[in-house]
């Protein structure tokens, strides 16, 4: 039987497209997600006598309302406290237990059944595709497609994209190959590599590409940074700059920004864990300044920032936050809201949830979110 998503990429192989119902257009905030992402504790980000993000914790929690005691729901046969969960639970605000698509172990290509925020904001307003982004971080692959959920009356027709450098390196390869410059021995290598990349994009929802924003978008990178790589930034420095251009040149309504850095502490290092931390708050710091000096963001934009998971509090390992075993500090959590309607300087320490964060994204920007398990904060 032909399913909605066949029909779509058949339509856009021959040039149509679906037909979509009348939507009115979106006049409401900007929202721009914040994964404070690679599990982190309280200790190291909230709490000011031991934060190693001392814009978050001593500048911008001033500006907005703090939850300070969120948590990851503990559920029967449901991983919570992992990266690429914790991603679809905000984005879905449902906690779901997800496996690998093809069963493989230790893989994590993942298909939400919920529809996601994307999807909520596309179906309910008239707001294009390149508005809606999901900035990610290069070691993190299948976090690229969590674009679009299979959920019926959703999916794909309402599916956002992605900014990331694996993103871009299928960019740059293409054009490479179409302009014929490269060496025999070099051409080889790439169409190898092009193909990979691609073989990876296991569901396969944009067989043209994403589109002549994105693709412009692109060129632009590629003038300014070269074909090298060595210009740009890395890790989550380059989430920063990915998502800051695009403020400027694509304008989403909608951002979602999947820093990952802290998680690096599993090569055994501490410091690659409070450094991953400041990398991060450093971030937050450049784009707050992005929103203040751009007047389709200036007093328009709301900022969401929340942890994927916690880590594990074990004062007996040399690393006492290495990765989480379903201990208590790895479900602790928090989350700051800063912006226009937002209450300044306030906090809160009374238990809240991280499907909270979805349904309180969606009443702030009028839509509803009915497959959502969590309520409205503010």
């Amino acid at each position: 039987m032909t399913n909605r998503r066949e029909l779509l990429i058949a339509g856009a192989l021959v040039g149509t497209a679906p037909v979509l119902a009348a939507r009115p257009a979106y006049s409401g905030p900007n929202v721009i997600i914040v994964r404070f992402g690679g599990g982190v504790r309280r200790r190291e980000t909230i709490d000011p006598a031991h934060t190693y993000a001392p814009y978050l914790s001593k500048s911008l929690t001033l500006r907005g309302t703090l939850f300070s005691n969120m948590e990851v729901s503990e559920i029967k046969d449901v991983t919570t406290t992992s990266h690429a969960q914790g991603t679809l639970y905000l984005l879905t605000g449902r906690y779901d237990a997800y496996k690998d698509i093809e069963g493989q172990f230790l893989s994590e290509r993942f298909e939400p059944a919920a529809p996601t925020l994307f999807e909520y904001l596309r179906k309910t307003y008239d707001v294009p595709t390149h508005q809606c982004l999901i900035v990610n971080g290069e070691d993190r692959k299948n976090e690229e497609y969590f674009t679009f959920s299979n959920h019926d009356l959703y999916g794909v027709d309402y599916r956002c994209h992605t900014l990331s450098l694996a993103r871009f390196k299928r960019y740059l390869f293409r054009q490479q190959i179409s302009e014929g410059e490269l060496p025999e021995s070099e051409l080889a290598k790439t169409r190898k590599t092009l193909a990979e990349l691609e073989r990876l994009d296991y569901r396969n929802a944009e067989p043209l590409g994403q589109g002549e924003k994105l693709d412009t978008f692109w060129r632009n990178w590629r003038a300014y940074y070269g074909d090298s790589g060595f210009v740009n930034a890395r890790g989550d420095a380059l989430l920063t700059r990915l998502a800051v251009r695009a403020l400027d040149t694509l304008a989403p309504k909608l951002m979602m920004i999947n820093y990952q850095d802290p998680d690096y502490v599993h090569w055994g290092n501490p410091s690659h864990y409070t450094r991953g931390i400041s990398i991060i708050d450093r971030g937050l710091e450049s784009l707050i300044d992005a929103v203040q000096i751009n007047p389709t963001y200036r007093g328009n934009t709301i900022f969401v920032i929340v942890p994927d998971c916690g880590r594990d509090s074990n004062r007996f390992q040399r690393i006492p936050f290495q990765h989480h075993f379903n201990s208590r500090s790895a479900h602790e959590i928090w989350a700051l809201l800063v912006g226009p309607g937002i209450p300044r300087g306030r906090s809160f320490d009374h238990r809240v949830d991280q499907t909270d964060v979805t349904a309180t994204i969606g009443a702030l920007m009028g839509m509803a979110t009915s497959e959502v398990e969590g309520r409205v904060l503010i």
